[in-house]
């Protein structure tokens, strides 16, 4: 196995082991619940001002994505259902009938045995929300059939038998027992995680496939979480979750928020606030930056509940330490591919250069990043999240399935390195991305469109080929494109029509225009990158929407190294593919016309999306093999220099880390060998008054730009 079972062990295991601080045993319970109506429908806050379309509306076109779908399709009809209950139904004590399980971290004595079931549960619930396919029913029913016999058996005979009848999982009680006295990974290993995916996994059978039995198990459980947490004190909880690993609960706030708005049960909200991680909560909500050297995946699902139980409760803190969250990891923390954290972990703020290695970007936390930024979409519906997951579903995830077939792995990557010549690894079979993965590659869909909340208005967030389908305006709207290609994307109203307010993202990344045409008449709606564009019409059937925004290639900067760069091809990020273990040094502004593009110097190589610069081939990430790669390169550009003139003047750099031809750059296209030498005059009077430059060394500059005659 490529990814053994002690995969965490080979992180730091010092905040494990942390000394215990003392208890305050005179504290109330966190969350007693009141007195539930069985009658009652959850009193939920309207805080969402845009909606998701269900993942069996909308249908994947042909293309890469789909390809990628079709992949894991195979995967989840064939992988045997009794390996995945293997572990539930020896935890029971029932036949597990000839079955294997699964392996990695989903073994007979694994702490974390179980945690995969759930994922699979998930996978087998989208893939039949896709495509509806009897078998895929069918092995869902039969999964959720056998785990309520688990929790039957359980409940009646297991031994030791659970506190409650509502326990469910492939482990005795024993490690949710020991957590509540502290316990530290590796002794335990994060039970409610596990409990999460189980739960979670189930909710999906229900609301995806309508398995009524699967919300019944859930809803059990929840009571059972209740029944252990409920009535514990808030210093106890709060120390549990602080637990590195151990205390580790995925997403437990966001799916018990989401049970109690299908029960009702005022124990399961109670249940949802008993994880308040209360510390980072109020840190966040202050706009506090406390990240550095904590778990990424540990904490960011933790936030996305935060955001249901601000649906919830109305408690405007729950909404802030979201917001301010996000912020905190998107950019400050973020590498090209749209993914976080080195080694698991948290880097300082702007710490992308210093932190480059062959263990970055945990799938599973890019997995987690963007369910945040959806959820946080749909209550502010602000083009910066869905920016972002473009990014990270485009140049990450759709990167992270290896682009070969198999039924026995689900070939998905752990870590995705940044560093100079690393090699993407695949496989994963039951640890946690691997499990993450399983789901991803079956809901690329799932926010490609969304609503308003008042049905009025249909944004489209990606352009990826698509139908959706919405019965409730009658409508039926197809995508055709194929990205992450260049190429034009036409979006066509095959069914219905009527007043609609047509929302289309311009991407930040558009700098090279967004152009849009209704039924061949150009519109004169300003298209601002990293804005949306709004059509307000009556349309009708047959109605096409086209929809042009040229890619440009373009270099993104390291925040702690602006020397360190990532090239860009649109939204597609392009990796040099080389074995060498050191980076490879760019240099490019020697060789611009006045255009001042860098398509320049890094030339179509022949192949879609393919370039070539310094007898390297760059390629688009999201082409899954095992070829060593370099996300990153050294751009140097010491010496001031106009084509064949050379200035001899050092190419200095200002504080912020730009130097003296990246600014001058920036203000390209110049449409006249005048305008261009005005513009670097300007500019070296400007490094002379800030003492970058001296008198003699921007006489030389000028005297360059003046000889250089460069091309248009």
């Amino acid at each position: 196995m490529p990814r053994p079972p002690t995969r965490r062990r080979a992180l730091s295991l010092a905040a494990a082991t942390a000394a215990a601080v003392p208890l305050a045993h005179t504290a109330a319970p966190a969350h007693a619940a009141a007195p539930a109506d069985p009658g009652a429908t959850p009193a939920a806050v309207p805080t969402r001002a845009a909606l998701p379309f269900p993942l069996s509306q909308v249908t994947l076109g042909e293309g890469v994505f789909r390809r990628k779908r079709d992949l894991m399709l195979d995967y989840a009809r064939s992988y045997p259902a009794d390996r995945i209950l293997a572990v539930f139904r020896a935890n029971a004590g029932l036949d597990a009938r000839g079955a294997r399980p699964p392996g990695g971290w989903e073994t007979a004595d694994g702490n974390l045995r179980g945690h995969f079931g759930g994922h699979f549960l998930t996978l087998i619930a989208q893939a039949y929300a896709d495509t509806r396919e009897p078998a895929l029913k069918a092995k869902l029913d039969y999964l959720v059939t056998a785990l309520g016999e688990c929790q039957r058996a359980l409940a009646e005979r297991g031994s030791p038998r659970p506190s409650h009848p509502g326990f469910l999982a492939a482990y005795p009680e024993t490690q949710f027992v020991l957590l509540e006295s502290y316990t530290t990974y590796p002794t335990i290993w994060a039970p409610y995680y596990t409990c999460h995916k189980i739960m979670r996994g189930l909710l999906d059978a229900y609301t995806l496939a309508g398995n009524a039995q699967a919300l019944t198990i859930a809803s059990t459980m929840g009571d059972w979480v209740h029944s252990r947490l409920g009535k514990l004190p808030k210093a106890q909880l709060e120390r549990m979750w602080s637990i590195y690993i151990a205390g580790e609960y995925g997403g437990m706030n966001e799916v018990l928020a989401d049970l109690y708005t299908l029960t009702g049960k005022a124990e399961h909200l109670a249940a949802a606030r008993c994880f308040d991680n209360t510390a980072l909560l109020d840190a966040c909500a202050e706009n506090r930056d406390v990240l550095d050297g904590r778990h990424a995946n540990q904490h960011i699902p933790q936030f996305t509940g935060y955001v249901r139980l601000f649906d919830h409760t109305g408690e405007e803190r729950y909404a802030a330490a979201a917001r301010n969250f996000w912020g905190m990891v998107v950019d400050p923390r973020m590498y090209s591919l749209g993914g976080t954290g080195q080694g698991e972990m948290f880097r300082a703020r702007g710490a992308v250069a210093a932190t480059l290695g062959d263990d970055n970007a945990e799938t599973c936390a890019t997995y987690n990043l963007l369910k945040l930024s959806r959820e946080l979409f749909f209550r502010r519906p602000d083009a910066d999240y869905m920016d972002h997951y473009e990014r990270g579903l485009t140049n990450h995830i759709l990167a992270s399935r290896r682009d070969t077939p198999s039924t026995t792995s689900p070939e998905v990557t752990y870590f995705v390195g940044m560093g100079p010549g690393v090699v993407r690894e695949y496989d994963n079979t039951g640890t946690c991305c691997g499990g993450t993965g399983m789901e991803n590659h079956t809901k690329y869909q799932d926010s490609v469109y969304s609503r308003s909340a008042d049905g009025g208005a249909l944004y489209v967030n990606l352009y990826l080929a698509s139908t959706l389908r919405w019965p409730e305006r009658g409508l039926v709207v197809e995508q055709t494109g194929d990205y992450p290609a260049e190429g034009v994307r036409t979006l066509t109203f095959r069914e219905g029509g009527g007043p609609l307010d047509l929302l289309l993202r311009v991407p930040s990344w558009a700098t090279g225009g967004f152009t849009v045409t209704v039924n061949g008449v150009r519109q004169s709606a300003a298209a601002t990158p990293g804005s949306y564009l709004t059509l307000s019409r009556s349309w009708r059937r047959g109605d096409q929407v086209r929809i042009s925004a040229p890619y440009r290639l373009r270099v993104e900067r390291a925040l702690d190294d602006p020397t360190v760069q990532s090239v860009f091809h649109g939204p597609v990020l392009l990796v040099a593919r080389s074995p060498e273990t050191g980076f490879r040094t760019f240099s490019f502004y020697k060789d611009f016309t006045l255009r001042g593009d860098l398509a320049d110097v890094i030339r179509p190589e022949g192949r879609p999306q393919h370039f070539t610069t310094h007898g390297l081939t760059l390629a688009p990430f999201h082409i899954a093999d095992d070829t060593r790669y370099h996300a990153y390169f050294k751009r140097s550009e010491p010496v001031v220099v106009f084509g064949t003139a050379d200035s001899g003047v050092p190419n200095r750099a200002r504080a912020d880390g730009l130097t003296f031809l990246d600014v001058l750059w920036r203000q390209a296209p110049f449409t006249s060998s005048g305008r261009f030498v005005r513009a670097v005059r300007a500019l070296a009077d400007g490094w002379l008054s800030e003492g970058l430059f001296t008198r003699a060394e921007r006489d030389r500059v000028a005297a360059a730009a003046v000889g250089a005659n460069l091309k248009r």
